[in-house]
């Protein structure tokens, strides 16, 4: 009896070991910088289930020994298992998507309908901007999913596209209530059917949740024809000129995953960008305050206009094929509230403005950062008489 009860006590004791080691080397790491140990903070306020999963989730991140596991773990989880984490989902061919955009896709909605709120903040906006005589054109910007679903599972058939029942919804009642939509979904089916089917020039990036630059100049050109067919706004005098940057560019999809083994495993997607320059002085493009329209959005904005290789992204290419600059104000992630509070505090663009085109990506309409909040412009102010 002896000969089984020692052996399966060691068992226990060894197991008993394993799982205290990493709190034990935490407690006497943060106690030799002089810090209080963090597993005290559960003590110091009242637990409840939100608190208690806060808590569990600082313990993580703070972790040691997490800190120095999870790179290995993470990099052989996706090797071997094509699993990528909370943040992504592994396509076919090397593809990456974001996943909060495959949970939009996929995902049934809640009860309450997001489009609702959508709907009604972005129908108050439009009547703000008319009463200031400005005209709005709202541009949904389709998730990566949405377009290259062939690239997630070889259920889908290649050159088909797919819109979500939410995009769809919100996308109508706009239409209903008199808002202006671009309808990019139309023109990237249209341009993939006109490919065979085939993802060359891809839309999209592989590793990014981004549009490609030919994604972006087909949306710029879209816009463009919507916007002189009206006839309300004319060709500008600005011939821009343009010319050829090669990129290498690590995809913002395999960054978020914060494993320096699965960045070192993939090579830089290498792409061909459009840098729009002017005429007189040769620069890349850059915004004017005092331009007509004012383009509102989030990182589809910003994508080769703030980062590499600059003057490539979509508000030089609209500007480029209008023939005059633009005015813009970019949030990364906040394009369904945040850029309007931001425009909220610059109120000062919206003068001499004739048109706001608002674009936010497809996956906001449900996730957007702060919901679809209702944002009052602050009264315009009365022009100041000039000094004779």
């Amino acid at each position: 009896m002896s000969k089984t009860r020692y052996p399966a006590l060691g068992l226990v004791l060894g197991f008993l070991g394993i799982l205290a080691a990493p709190g034990l080397l935490q407690t006497v790491t943060e106690l030799s910088r002089r810090e209080c140990p963090q597993a005290l903070d559960l003590f110091r306020q009242v637990p409840t289930a939100k608190k208690l999963r806060s808590f569990e989730r600082e313990l993580e991140e703070a972790s040691i020994v997490a800190r120095q596991v999870r790179p290995g773990v993470q990099s052989a989880r996706f090797q071997l298992l094509g699993d990528a984490g909370e943040k992504a989902v592994v396509g076919l061919d090397g593809w990456l998507f974001y996943k909060p955009g495959f949970r939009y896709l996929t995902e049934r909605p809640p009860a309450q309908s997001p489009p609702d709120q959508a709907r009604a903040a972005i129908t108050d906006f439009r009547d703000q901007l008319a009463r200031r005589g400005i005209r709005l054109m709202v541009m949904p910007v389709p998730n990566k999913e949405s377009i290259y679903p062939e690239q997630v599972t070889r259920r889908a058939a290649a050159g088909e596209i797919l819109i979500a029942p939410q995009t769809r919804a919100l996308m109508a009642d706009l239409r209903q209530a008199g808002v202006e939509v671009v309808d990019l979904f139309e023109a990237y089916r249209t341009a993939k059917q006109g490919q065979g089917g085939s993802s060359s020039p891809a839309l999209y990036l592989k590793q990014d949740s981004h549009w490609s630059p030919a994604g972006v100049e087909l949306a710029a050109r879209t816009v463009a024809q919507r916007i002189l067919a009206s006839g309300r706004i004319s060709p500008g005098p600005v011939a821009y000129e343009t010319r050829t940057v090669p990129v290498a560019r690590q995809g913002d999809i395999i960054r978020m995953l914060q494993a320096p083994g699965i960045e070192e495993s993939i090579a830089p997607e290498k792409i061909d960008c459009r840098q729009v320059l002017h005429p007189a002085t040769g620069q890349p493009y850059q915004d004017d305050a005092k331009a007509e329209i004012l383009v509102l959005g989030d990182s589809f904005l910003r994508i080769y206009a703030q980062d590499e290789p600059t003057g490539a992204g979509f508000l030089a290419q609209l500007a480029r094929e209008l023939g005059q600059p633009l005015t813009s104000v970019v949030n990364d992630g906040g394009a369904s509230t945040l850029v309007r509070q931001e425009l909220h505090r610059k109120a000062a663009l919206l003068r001499n403005k004739r048109l706001v085109i608002w674009e936010f990506v497809e996956r906001d309409i449900r996730f957007g950062l702060e919901g679809w909040q209702k944002v009052a412009l602050p009264p315009e102010k009365p022009e100041q008489p000039t000094a004779s």
